[in-house]
């Protein structure tokens, strides 16, 4: 049986950032006359994407903040897309823009991801902040990997000297949640699905996060007794009833709960913090922007 105790509650944590950021914004608006705001374009009709943007905006509204809401059809083409982005990054009232991905076959994500200042790019997705982030400069951090850090410092305090294992190598998980857990002095392996003797590789971690996309592929004799483990991954796998679905992650959560110190569940891990960090990055956009101090959130 799963003990409560070692479960990393993603939704609370994530409840918790957004009530900071609430007195954040709160706090910026009387002492600057300031309000974040933030862009979020969808272009066509992704049910899941289409969700996931009235969730951001609701969020958004809810801190206290601004947000902009461009829902383009589908056959919208780059052109009138990046020239969409070339207004939003010259309008002063918007301080973060997000465009939603996936994005229609037609259109070329790099392109479009080049296309936003990267001031604004609170995704963090823009190759100026890669290699910012890279190099330990300020940068804008994209929310998945920026959410698993703040977990794992709240749980374990200073990261200092822990060995930290990632499987996963994507631009969008792996490669900037290694750049992180380097900027936080772990020592820091990046594995991936060709790496040899990946169960042994796991087994070294104190830190074991799992972004490599496929279920629950990471099992419970993969994880060194007390590790702390974050499974980035959402699959969707049949359901004990015929027709039905259900959430798991790259980890085989029962098993590995069993031997692991802490560990986020899929569904409620890391989910719930990747718009509550998005929240959080457009209110540090609008401060640099500004030219007025960070608040600590």
């Amino acid at each position: 049986m799963t003990d409560r105790k070692n479960i990393i509650d993603g939704k609370a944590f994530a409840e918790g950032l957004r009530a900071r950021i609430t007195e954040a914004v709160a706090t910026i608006k009387l002492d600057h006359a300031l309000v974040p705001g933030l862009a979020v374009v969808l272009v066509g009709e992704d049910p899941a994407s289409q969700v996931y943007v009235r969730n951001k905006a609701k969020q958004t509204v809810a801190c206290g903040m601004q947000s902009f809401e461009h829902r383009l059809p589908v056959e919208t083409t780059q052109q009138e897309l990046l020239d969409l982005i070339d207004r939003l990054n010259a309008d002063d009232a918007v301080h973060g823009i997000l465009v939603q991905l996936p994005l229609p076959d037609h259109i070329e994500e790099q392109a479009v991801i080049d296309a936003v200042d990267p001031d604004k790019d609170v995704d963090g997705f823009h190759v100026i902040n890669t290699g910012r982030l890279a190099t330990g400069a300020a940068a804008m951090v994209p929310c998945t990997p920026l959410g698993c850090l703040m977990m794992l410092q709240d749980r374990l305090g200073d990261l200092s000297g822990l060995e930290a294992v990632i499987v996963g190598r994507s631009n969008i998980v792996g490669k900037p949640m290694a750049a992180l857990l380097i900027g936080a002095n772990c020592t820091v392996t990046v594995a991936h699905s060709r790496t040899r003797n990946l169960p042994d590789v796991c087994r070294r971690a104190d830190i074991l996060v799992a972004a490599v996309g496929r279920p629950e592929m990471i099992r419970g004799d993969w994880i060194k007794p007390g590790a702390t483990v974050i499974d980035v991954g959402i699959n969707r796998v049949p359901g004990a009833e015929e027709g039905k679905t259900r959430l798991v992650g790259d980890v085989a959560f029962a098993e590995a709960a069993a031997v692991a110190g802490a560990i986020t569940p899929v569904p409620g891990g890391v989910g719930p913090m990747t718009i509550a960090v998005l929240l959080r990055n457009t209110v540090v956009a609008a401060c640099r922007q500004a030219g007025i101090a960070e608040p600590t959130i």
